[in-house]
């Protein structure tokens, strides 16, 4: 797969490494003077060097489209200056890592790629990204979080040979670097290690460099330039560290779940309900700013790895679905039942894989759940690449609900259902191979009634409220 990692550091080259000996083709973008302190294990050195060689690893500075190309096209890493990723626009990558490390999002959106990571905190999974990957030294280092976000920073680096603040060398002043001590040499507490803006940096403890900024870097009063290891070892300076294999494994993880369910689902939202309970055309109804039907395209959105229809007898919403890449399956018959707009959504995403692999499962959701979250819709098509044959849904212990996916095994009986019947019937029937993904009691409530909505939070699209 094409991926493209926002930011080339340590910890980004971490990840690089694991997904290039996977077998996968690297972007990574930096800005135009990038201040890793790791240098000598970062691929971000190629910006001022124009090659940079970690390990197994050999990346190559990318003035162009065309030189990027180039480069990725004969096996190598194309490193591009490109502080916005505008390069996803034209590259057109399966997966975005933001592996910048800033502490805070700068920009990533979960529509970025087909499948978005964040790296660190600063991210949140199901809204800024489909999962985020712990970077907190300790126990859970390297997770993949699913639902929710990373440790938050707390300002202190993790222990390393029982120091933390201690290891870090920081600029006195503003203005340019100048390196005293070199990457690899061993140095004492207290001996001046640098210059910024001229005046002296000393090292809080004694070890070896493990990290310091180039030469002629712009920096400011207390920013992070440098590193010290008390553990000594030169090699450490030289190869990834555990840390950023630790992390870039958990990406890896993660990209080869995406790997394996990318393009083998589709999704089928419901939206041909006649509103007869509601007392008219429910799905038009604003919330928070927005119809029922637009926060659930939203959310589609975010899974453009998948082929996804909407099943409606509504022009408004079929035009709106067409213009964002959502095929619109016709239902004139409303009064049928829920059955025969299952059934439609069903036969469109079957015949859309004409010339194609079968399908792996398709997912039914309804589209008036305006409080369902897309990690919770991430999370169950992990549990369905992970148990095949099995029915997935969200729900709790005390219900199951929607959205479902269903195996092909179950195919033939949704074919076979009528009326006013989903697949509760089928759920009854095969319940000991039905799986619950967990879901907050407000994703599950669906709006059926006028009273399901408060009152000054509900407008018809015209604008009024009810």
């Amino acid at each position: 797969m094409k991926i493209l990692i926002k930011g080339a550091g340590d910890l980004a080259t971490g990840i690089a490494s694991r997904l290039y000996g996977a077998g996968h083709q690297i972007l990574m973008t930096e800005i135009a003077v990038p201040l890793t302190v790791r240098r000598t294990v970062a691929l971000s050195r190629a910006v001022y060097e124009g090659k940079a060689e970690v390990e197994e690893l050999c990346g190559f500075l990318a003035d162009s489209r065309e030189k990027a190309q180039e480069i990725m096209g004969r096996g190598d890493i194309a490193v591009i200056v490109d502080t916005e990723a505008e390069s996803r626009k034209w590259y057109g990558p399966d997966v975005i890592v933001d592996a910048i490390l800033a502490k805070r999002n700068l920009g990533t959106q979960i529509t970025d790629a087909p499948f978005v990571v964040g790296v660190g905190p600063g991210f949140e999974a199901g809204r800024d990204c489909h999962c985020v990957i712990e970077t907190k030294r300790g126990h859970t280092l390297g997770n993949i979080i699913w639902k929710g976000s990373a440790i938050p920073n707390t300002g202190i680096p993790g222990n390393v040979g029982g120091y933390t603040l201690e290891r870090l060398i920081r600029a006195s002043a503003d203005g340019v670097m100048e390196p005293k001590a070199c990457i690899g040499e061993c140095v004492e507490k207290g001996q001046i290690v640098a210059l910024t803006g001229g005046k002296p940096v000393y090292a809080q403890m004694s070890g070896i460099v493990r990290g310091m900024l180039q030469e002629g870097a712009p920096v400011t009063k207390d920013l992070k330039v440098g590193d010290i290891d008390a553990r000594a070892e030169l090699s450490h300076c030289y190869t990834i560290s555990d840390k950023a294999r630790a992390i870039g494994g958990g990406v890896l993880e993660a990209v080869s779940r995406f790997e394996k369910m990318k393009g083998g689902y589709a999704i089928v939202v419901l939206a041909a309900g006649a509103g007869t309970r509601f007392g008219g055309n429910k799905l038009r109804a604003i919330i928070n700013g927005r119809t029922l039907y637009e926060h659930m395209l939203d959310k589609m959105q975010a899974f453009s790895a998948f082929s996804a229809f909407i099943v409606t007898g509504d022009e408004m919403i079929a035009r709106e679905a067409r213009r964002r890449g959502i095929t619109p399956v016709w239902n004139g018959e409303p009064e049928r039942g829920i059955s025969r707009s299952l059934q439609l959504g069903l036969e469109a995403a079957l015949q859309g894989r004409s010339g194609s692999r079968p399908l792996k499962g398709v997912l039914f959701s309804v589209c008036d759940q305006p409080g369902l979250k897309i990690s919770t819709i991430q999370r169950i098509f992990n549990e369905a690449v992970l148990h095949p044959g099995s029915i997935v849904c969200a729900g709790s212990s005390a219900r199951k609900g929607n959205p479902a996916l269903w195996d092909p095994a179950y195919f033939s009986e949704l074919r076979g259902l009528s009326g006013d019947v989903g697949g509760r019937q089928l759920m009854e029937k095969y319940r000991d191979r039905v799986r619950i993904v967990e879901a907050e009691t407000e994703e599950l409530e669906d709006v059926d009634l006028r009273e399901d909505l408060p009152l000054e939070r509900t407008m018809q699209a015209g604008g009024q409220l009810e």
